[in-house]
């Protein structure tokens, strides 16, 4: 019996875990979390004060009062079963990382206990050089810094206390994605501030706010163990597909398997216990995939604990036999999986800015932001693009209910009325009349609007979901920090921007509101190019596209360019997101990093095809010929076409993965990352592909029980 067969019988063996029941979620929820809460109860009142007010305002936490918080936490950690200690940072790899260091110290008289100082918790200095930096540094040179952020709150894991940080270099630059992630959000308090205060003298603090949604494929861990390209690239390389995939759309919403109930519930009570304040699991499209969503939070905080979860997923599904892929596409012919990002932006005063309001004045508030986000949006489509690309992704977009790679905005019919009203105004000064048809006819309207005629577009890439932009684009396994940090900057700058333009329209002896307004109208006659309704996989919207000049940038290599861009670079530096050499050497490692995932993906092919695939074939060519030799010799007929036609493609496939292999050398042999990229997407990929078409053809001609990796069939279905 072959192993794919062994992984079949092990798997059919299988029945679901246990778990224990818990009455409430609420009453694990944040258990494993040191929350403000749990800070009040471990920490004196005036220091407790002090570190509120600090966290508030944006300040550093000095050594005295951390060296407090320290202690608080150590004990809390001791008497909640923890051991270590932990910096926990999310540097450039895409994945997290952690030094984990006792609590236990002996000192010099002998006698040892548990320390943990606010030193211990402010900054630690793990070895840095294996971290990718993109010529930030030279190898040799190893020293970086984690640094305790307060606001993301710190929790147990396993019996480690994780303390969330941001990871800096020697000499200051950042190496992670939190640190630019909150300097993005900094700025973006900065100005969106300065405009909210507009409508609301009130507020003092505009923040954005993230709700992902995680989506994922699960398959049964000895089916994944069988197949090398899943263990090495996280995607099938070859596997023909099924006669049955999601033509029959009955998997989506549909009745959990119950060995993946099993593990949904206990990832639940994982998460929760974490302080991930999950709420949403179903059935995706695809089979064999799923989705888990939250309720909203902070984007820093919603950062975090997407990162967490898919650490966490992992982790618990091995408790259930279960390999959980993260890849954006992991099986060919079906879905792949996204992680839509809804983002909006919240006061300290608990008002969406992003959410109608039940008056004019509160509608125009509105109308600001939600006009700005959508000139934003238009002035650096091909960075947003740039955000969310990435090996995985370029086999996603523009596939079955993947957003295409050309960035639009998606607001609905109604609302496209709202800005052609706007964007109509004749210049000069607004008459009385005018203003009463605008304000009350128009701007008045919107709730009833948003009441009953909201819409979704699934082939939107950024889709305006009613009080809040979806952007569908993110692929799986991406950090949500990199599109969140592009989204952020470009706010921010518009929001700069907008005042500017405001001011300007004052000195003109325009009052307040019609100041505003006509600076909306402006807005809107000059982002109409990257408003869209219809459907983004239309051949027709691609033409459309182009004739309006959006990009599209199908590869990854393609769209990290823009990152090069003077535009963009000043843009970064002059708000104080990136600084030049930072930026740039995200550009180096993005493309580093999208090289070495294809080349991986190119010698596991090569791999497949010469040590399982050709074997086989081979094997089973010699039967069908000692077959037809044996008939022949007894003096019956025998039809020799099979044997012609899968020598015929036995022999093709031969070759081509012999070209293969020569491009992989070729590839080796070149330094310069952006040409081993273009020798990447114009000849390497569509050779791989063309290997893949003979090799999943000569699935369906050679005997299944001869065939060595396990098919999609089982992959897909196997539960």
């Amino acid at each position: 019996m072959n192993i794919r067969f062994m992984a079949l019988r092990e798997t059919f063996d299988r029945s679901p875990v246990k778990i224990e029941p818990v009455k409430k979620r609420s009453e694990i929820f944040e258990k494993n979390v040191f929350t403000d809460e749990k800070m009040r109860q471990y920490l004196d009142k005036e220091s407790y004060r002090e570190f509120k007010r600090v966290k508030e305002k944006g300040l550093t936490v000095d050594r005295e009062l951390a060296g407090k918080i320290a202690a608080a936490m150590k004990t809390w950690a001791i008497e909640n079963g923890a051991t270590h200690y932990t910096h926990w940072f999310q540097p450039l790899t895409g994945a997290t990382a952690e030094k984990h260091d006792s609590f236990l110290e002996k000192l010099p008289d002998g006698e040892s206990l548990e320390v943990f100082t606010g030193n211990q918790l402010a900054q630690q200095e793990p070895d840095a050089s294996s971290f990718p930096s993109g010529g930030l540094r030279n190898t040799f040179e190893a020293r970086g810094y984690t640094a305790w952020d307060p606001g993301s709150p710190a929790f147990i894991y396993g019996t480690t206390l994780c303390i969330p940080t941001i990871f800096i270099s020697y000499t200051g630059e950042a190496l992670d994605f939190k640190t630019p992630l909150l300097r993005s959000s900094q700025v973006l308090d900065y100005y969106g501030t300065q405009v909210a205060q507009m409508f609301n003298r009130n507020v003092e603090k505009v923040y954005a706010t993230l709700g992902w949604e995680q989506e994922y494929f699960l398959v049964d861990s000895a089916l994944y163990k069988s197949r090398p390209d899943l263990i090495m690239t996280g995607r099938t390389l070859l596997g023909h597909p099924p006669a049955k995939n999601q033509q029959m759309e009955d998997h989506y919403f549909g009745s959990i398997p119950e060995r993946v109930m099993a593990f949904m519930r206990d990832l639940e009570i994982e998460a929760l216990k974490a302080g991930i304040p999950v709420k949403t699991r179903h059935n995706e499209v695809a089979p064999g995939q799923y989705e888990i969503a939250p309720v909203f939070e902070e984007v820093n905080l919603a950062v975090d604990h997407n990162t967490l979860l898919m650490d966490i997923m992992k982790k618990i599904a091995r408790r259930h036999h279960f390999e959980v892929l993260l890849h954006e596409k992991p099986f060919e012919y079906i879905n792949g999986s996204g992680k839509h990002n809804n983002w909006s932006l919240m006061t300290d005063t608990g008002i969406n800015l992003l959410s109608p309001g039940d008056t004019p004045k509160r509608n125009l508030r509105f109308l600001t932001f939600f006009v700005n986000v959508i000139k934003a949006v238009n002035d650096y489509e091909k960075l947003i693009r740039a955000s969310i690309a990435s090996a995985g992704n370029d086999h996603r977009l523009g596939a079955n209910e993947a957003p295409p790679a050309i960035i639009s905005v998606f607001i609905g019919k109604y609302l496209t009325g709202v800005l052609q009203e706007l964007k109509n105004l004749k210049k000069g000064k607004l008459t009385p009349d005018e203003k009463t048809e605008l304000k009350i006819n128009v701007i008045g309207k919107i709730p009833q609007i948003f009441l009953d005629n909201t819409d979704r577009n699934r082939t939107s890439p950024f889709a305006f979901t009613g009080n809040k932009f979806e952007i569908r684009s993110v692929g799986a396994s991406a950090n949500c920090a990199s599109p969140m940090i592009s989204l952020n900057t470009i706010m921010a700058m518009q929001l700069k921007r907008f005042l500017e333009d405001f001011e300007k329209q004052i000195a003109k002896g325009l009052k307040k509101d019609d100041a505003i307004i006509r600076v909306l109208s402006q807005y809107i006659k000059e982002s109409e190019r990257i408003l869209f309704e219809g459907n983004g996989y239309s051949e027709e919207w691609k033409r459309e596209a182009a004739e309006r000049g959006l990009s599209n940038l199908k590869t990854t290599p393609a769209a990290l360019k823009v990152l090069q861009e003077p535009e963009v670079v000043k843009l970064f530096v002059d708000l104080g997101v990136y600084s030049e050499a930072e930026l740039a050497s995200r550009y180096h490692v993005l493309l580093e990093q999208y090289n070495k995932k294809l080349e991986i993906e190119g010698r596991v092919l090569s791999d497949l095809i010469s040590n399982h695939i050709i074997p086989v074939v081979t094997n089973y060519q010699t039967r069908l010929a000692e077959n037809i030799k044996h008939l022949k010799d007894l003096g019956i007929r025998s039809d020799t076409e099979n044997l012609k036609k899968l020598s015929s493609d036995l022999t093709e496939l031969i070759g081509e993965n012999n070209r293969l292999k020569k491009l992989l050398r070729l590839m080796q042999s070149i330094e310069n990352e952006e040409e081993k990229a273009d020798l990447i997407t114009k000849r390497i990929i569509p050779q791989m592909e063309k290997i893949r078409v003979l090799a999943d053809d000569l699935e369906m001609q050679v005997d299944d029980e001869l065939w060595p990796l396990v098919k999609y069939r089982e992959l897909l279905f196997t539960r």
